[in-house]
C-alpha cells in the first residue's frame, strides 16, 4: 500500500500548489468508473461534481457547507463500496467526530494519516482529495479494477525529404492571439506529407550514378537567396504550453543568477568599506580614550565629590525643614495668646456695657413706675366692687325671706 507522504511547500517545488487539480480530476473519472452517477447522486438527489469541485482556490467558488456534505456521503459510499461497513446517515453527527472515524477507516486500508481531521472540516482542499482519492482507490481494487499502460498502434516511420545543405530554416516564434488565426495560418503538414513522399518515389528510380551539376554556383546561391524568404515556417506557440514556462523559469533563473553575481560583487566590497570605516572608528575612539583618561578621572571624582555635597545638603535641609516646622508652630501660638490679651484688654477699657447698665436699670425704674400705677387702679376698682357688693347684700337676703 502506498504512503502518503508530505512535506514544506518549499520542498514540494512550484507545481505543488497544483497537485490538487490533478488529483481532483483523477478522482473523478474514479468515481464515474465505480458510477456514482446512479449509486449517489440519484440516491441522495445531488447534481454532479464539477471538474475541481473539491479543490480549494481563491479563483474558484466555494460553498462550505455542501462541499463538506458532499464529502462525507462520497467517503462514507466508498468506504461501504471498498469492504468496510460504515453508516452512510454521517450528517447527522458531529462533524469532528465524523472526519476521525473516516480517517480511522482509511487508516485501516493501511495508508499513513499524518494530518489531523480538521483540515477535513472544510470540505475542500488538497486533504480532501487526497482521502477520497485514495478511498476510490480501494474501493476499485475491491471491484477488481485497475488501470493498465495504453498501447499505441505502431507506424511505419517516413524517411525526411532530404534537403540541400545550404538552405536554411528558420522558425518564428510567435504569440496566438486567435483560434481562427491557427486556422487560417497553420501548416499543413498532410499536405507536406504527400509532397515528400513523391521526390522519394522519383529518387528510387534515379540512376545511382555520380551526378553533375550544369548550373552555376554564383546563379544557384543568387536563386538560394531570392526563394529564401518564401521559405519560413511559421510555428506558432501557445502560451498555456508548459515548455514555454519552463523556458521562462531557465531565462528567470538565469537572470537571478547574474543579478546575483552582480549584487554579490558589490556588497563583498560595501562590507570591506564598512569594516575598514569600523576599524577605523574604533582607533580613533581608543586614542580619544587614552588622550581623555586624566579628564575622565577627574570628572569622576568630582562626580563623587558633588554626590557627598549633595547628601550633606539634603541632610541640612532636612533638618532646617523641621525647625522651620516648629518655627511656625510656635508663631501660631504666639498669634493666638496675643488675641486673647488685646480682647481680655479692648473688654477692660471698654465703657459700653456701663452704659448698657444703665440704660437697662432706667427702663426698668420706668416699668416699675408703670407697674405700681397698674396695681393702684387696680386696687381702687377692687375697692369700690367690694363696697358695691356688700351695700346690697341686705336687699337680696330679704327678698328671699319673701318668697320662702
Amino acid at each position: 500500500m502506498a504512503h502518503h507522504r508530505r512535506g514544506d511547500e518549499d520542498d514540494r517545488g512550484p507545481g505543488a500548489a497544483y497537485q490538487a487539480f490533478v488529483a481532483m480530476e483523477r478522482l473523478l473519472d474514479k468515481l464515474h468508473i465505480l458510477n456514482y452517477q446512479d449509486e449517489v447522486l440519484a440516491k441522495h438527489n445531488m447534481r454532479h461534481l464539477t471538474r475541481h469541485y473539491f479543490v480549494s482556490s481563491p479563483y474558484l467558488e466555494s460553498n462550505p457547507g455542501e462541499q463538506f456534505y458532499m464529502f462525507t456521503i462520497i467517503a462514507a459510499w466508498l468506504i461501504n463500496a471498498a469492504g468496510r461497513p460504515f453508516d452512510e446517515r454521517v450528517e447527522y453527527g458531529e462533524p469532528s467526530a465524523t472526519m476521525s472515524d473516516i480517517l480511522a477507516e482509511l487508516r485501516a486500508f493501511g495508508v499513513r494519516v499524518d494530518f489531523p481531521p480538521s483540515k477535513l472540516l472544510s470540505g475542500s482542499g488538497e486533504y480532501v482529495c487526497f482521502v477520497l482519492d485514495r478511498l476510490a482507490e480501494e474501493a476499485l481494487k475491491k471491484r477488481g479494477f485497475s488501470f493498465r499502460s495504453p498501447k499505441y498502434a505502431r507506424e511505419d516511420s517516413e524517411e525526411p525529404f532530404a534537403v540541400e545543405e545550404d538552405i536554411e530554416l528558420h522558425v518564428e516564434e510567435e504569440v496566438m492571439e486567435e483560434l481562427d488565426d491557427d486556422e487560417e495560418h497553420a501548416l499543413d503538414l498532410e499536405a507536406l506529407k504527400l509532397r515528400s513522399a513523391h521526390p522519394e518515389a522519383k529518387m528510387s528510380c534515379v540512376n545511382t550514378e555520380i551526378l553533375q551539376s550544369m548550373v552555376d554556383a554564383a546563379e544557384w546561391y543568387l536563386e538560394v537567396e531570392r526563394v529564401l524568404p518564401q521559405l519560413k515556417v511559421t510555428v506558432k506557440n501557445d502560451n498555456k504550453d508548459w515548455r514555454i514556462h519552463v523556458e521562462q523559469m531557465h531565462r528567470h533563473r538565469d537572470g537571478i543568477s547574474t543579478s546575483f553575481k552582480e549584487a554579490k560583487g558589490y556588497l563583498e566590497r560595501l562590507q570591506e568599506d564598512i569594516g575598514k570605516t569600523l576599524e577605523k572608528v574604533r582607533s580613533r575612539e581608543k586614542y580619544i580614550n587614552n588622550q581623555l583618561e586624566h579628564l575622565i578621572q577627574e570628572y569622576r571624582n568630582a562626580q563623587a565629590q558633588l554626590g557627598q555635597v549633595k547628601e550633606q545638603y539634603r541632610q541640612a535641609s532636612e533638618g532646617l525643614t523641621e525647625k522651620a516646622r516648629i518655627l511656625a508652630e510656635m508663631d501660631d501660638e504666639l498669634k493666638r495668646v496675643k488675641q486673647e490679651t488685646e480682647e481680655r484688654n479692648s473688654s477692660v477699657s471698654d465703657g459700653a456695657p456701663l452704659v448698657n447698665i444703665k440704660r437697662c436699670m432706667a427702663t426698668q425704674k420706668q416699668e416699675m413706675v408703670q407697674l405700681e400705677k397698674m396695681i393702684a387702679s387696680q386696687r381702687l376698682q377692687m375697692k369700690k366692687s367690694n363696697s358695691l357688693r356688700d351695700t346690697h347684700a341686705p336687699i337680696m337676703f330679704v327678698q328671699t325671706l319673701d318668697l320662702l
